[in-house]
Formats: C-alpha cells, sequence, structure tokens
C-alpha cells in the first residue's frame, strides 16, 4: 500500500484545521450572516465543503493509482 499524496492528506487537514483550530479567531465577536450567527454558519459550511476537500483528495488519489479507481472495500 503506498502512502497518500502530499496533496490529499493537506485536502483532509483543511477542514480539520477550519472547524478544531479557528474558532478562536472568531469566537469573541457576534456577527450575523444570513441572518444566523456567524460561529454556526461557519460551521455549517464546513460541514457542506469537507465532501468537496475529500472529493479532491480522493480524485489526487485515483490519478497516482488509475487501475486501483474500482477496488472493492475491504479487499
Amino acid at each position: 500500500m503506498k502512502r497518500p499524496a502530499l496533496g490529499s492528506i493537506l485536502l483532509g487537514l483543511i477542514p480539520f484545521t477550519a472547524v478544531c483550530f479557528s474558532v478562536g479567531l472568531w469566537d469573541h465577536v457576534y456577527p450575523m450572516v444570513f441572518g444566523i450567527p456567524f460561529n454556526f454558519f461557519w460551521l455549517m459550511s464546513w460541514v457542506l465543503l469537507t465532501p468537496l476537500c475529500m472529493w479532491g483528495a480522493y480524485r489526487i488519489e485515483v490519478r497516482r493509482n488509475p487501475d486501483k479507481e474500482r477496488t472493492e472495500i475491504g479487499s
């Protein structure tokens, strides 16, 4: 089994970092976005953006291993 590409790892770390470590940057302010508190908007945005990052990481890995694109889970 090959190690994941650096781009895949970075794409996986972007949502994690955005949700876990950015709270301190905006938690002390109380702005509203679309009528909801910014912290709720921020977290829900990353819930929706995380699959895009994971899809990008998947595409990088498929490009590195084109013959293993349709492998069965668990094999």
